[in-house]
C-alpha cells in the first residue's frame, strides 16, 4: 500500500519525500484545492507513461501541467494578452489555460497527447510549493481510475490507486471539489472547453468578453475532461429525478420534494441550503458514498445550471452518458 504523509503535520517531510519520489519518475497522490491529482514529472516520458498506466487512461487524452507560478508557466507556453489577464486574475486557483507550447518547451509530447498546445494551471497551497521545490512542472490528472469518480480525499485515492502508487500526500478534503475550468483563447475569443471550479461569470467579469460554449459535440479532444463518458460510478446515473424508484440512491440539492423518497436506498443532500459551492465540494464524495450502498442507480434531483452548477451538471451528464 502507498505511504501516507499528512502535509499539515509534516510539511517538510512531505516536500522531501515527494520530491525524491518524483525524481525517480514515480507518480504520487497530490492534494490540490480542486481534486486530488496523480502527479508526475511532465518532462519525463517514463513518469508520464506511469500516469497513463496507473489510471488506465487513453493516451490521446492530454494531461494538465501544473506550474508553481506565472513566471514558470511563461517558460513553457506563449501567453496572449487575454490569457495573461486571466492568469494574473485567477492564479493560483481553479483555472486551466490552453496555450501554445514554446518551441523549446521541455514538456514531453506524451503529456500533451502530441498537441502543439498545453493545458497549464497554477494550484493553490501545498501543490504549488512542491512544484517550486521540485523545479519542474507536474502533469497531474485526477487521482482515480480513468473514467471513474474523481478523488477529493486521500482515502479516495488510497481506495482506488493505493496498490498502484507508493506515496499519497494527505491535506484533508479538497475545498473546491470539482476540477478546474478550462479556457482556450483563439483569435481574441475565449472558448470554454470544460466548466469547473471557477464560474464562467467570473471570467467574463474580469475580461469583459463573452465565454463561448461548444454548439455541438466534436470528436477532437483539446483538453482533459472532454470525453463523453467520464466521472462515472459503478451504478447507473439518472438525472432530473422527481421521484425515486426501488433500488435507487437519491442525491438531491436544496431539499426538494421528491415523490417516493421512502423507496431510496440512501438519501444525500449536496446542500440543504441550496449553496452551489457547497454542492460542488460534496459532489464526488457523495457519489462515492451513494455508489457504496450497492444501489443499481443513483438518481439526482435538479441542479440549477448557473455559476458552479454549470460544472456540476457537466460532470453529471458525463457520468450519465452511455459507457463504452
Amino acid at each position: 500500500m502507498a505511504r501516507h504523509i499528512d502535509i499539515l503535520e509534516h510539511p517538510q517531510t512531505a516536500i522531501e519525500v515527494a520530491t525524491a519520489t518524483l525524481a525517480q519518475g514515480l507518480p504520487i497522490g497530490l492534494p490540490t484545492e480542486t481534486v486530488y491529482g496523480l502527479a508526475a514529472d511532465a518532462t519525463n516520458p517514463a513518469a508520464i507513461t506511469r500516469i497513463y498506466e496507473t489510471k488506465g487512461r487513453p493516451r490521446f487524452n492530454p494531461l494538465i501541467c501544473h506550474m508553481s507560478d506565472l513566471a514558470m508557466a511563461e517558460r513553457y507556453a506563449v501567453f496572449d494578452p487575454i490569457s495573461r489577464k486571466l492568469a494574473e486574475a485567477f492564479w493560483p486557483g481553479p483555472l486551466t489555460l490552453v496555450l501554445p507550447l514554446r518551441s523549446d518547451s521541455g514538456i514531453h509530447p506524451l503529456a500533451t497527447a502530441g498537441l502543439d498546445t498545453v493545458g497549464i494551471r497554477v494550484p493553490q497551497g501545498f501543490a504549488g510549493e512542491l512544484i517550486r521545490a521540485f523545479g519542474r512542472p507536474l502533469a497531474a490528472p485526477s487521482a482515480n481510475t480513468s473514467g471513474k469518480i474523481s478523488a477529493t480525499s486521500a482515502d479516495h485515492v488510497s481506495d482506488d490507486l493505493g496498490e498502484r502508487i507508493t506515496l499519497i500526500l494527505d491535506a484533508g478534503a479538497s475545498v473546491v471539489g470539482v476540477e478546474s475550468t478550462i479556457v482556450k483563447v483563439e483569435d481574441g475569443e475565449m472558448r470554454l472547453l470544460r466548466p469547473g471550479g471557477l464560474a464562467a461569470t467570473e471570467i467574463e467579469r474580469v475580461t469583459g468578453k463573452a465565454l463561448k460554449r461548444k454548439k455541438k459535440a466534436s470528436a477532437a479532444i483539446e483538453a482533459p475532461g472532454m470525453m463523453a463518458s467520464h466521472y462515472a460510478p459503478g451504478a447507473a446515473v439518472r438525472l432530473e429525478a422527481k421521484e425515486v424508484f426501488a433500488d435507487e440512491a437519491l442525491i438531491r440539492f436544496g431539499t426538494p420534494v421528491i415523490a417516493g423518497i421512502e423507496n431510496a436506498v440512501a438519501v444525500l443532500d449536496l446542500s440543504p441550503a441550496g449553496d452551489l459551492p457547497e454542492a460542488a465540494a460534496n459532489l464526488f464524495d457523495f457519489m462515492k458514498r451513494a455508489d457504496a450502498t450497492g444501489a443499481a442507480t443513483i438518481a439526482f434531483s435538479h441542479i440549477p445550471d448557473e455559476g458552479l452548477g454549470e460544472a456540476i451538471n457537466d460532470r453529471l451528464r458525463r457520468a450519465a452518458a452511455p459507457r463504452e
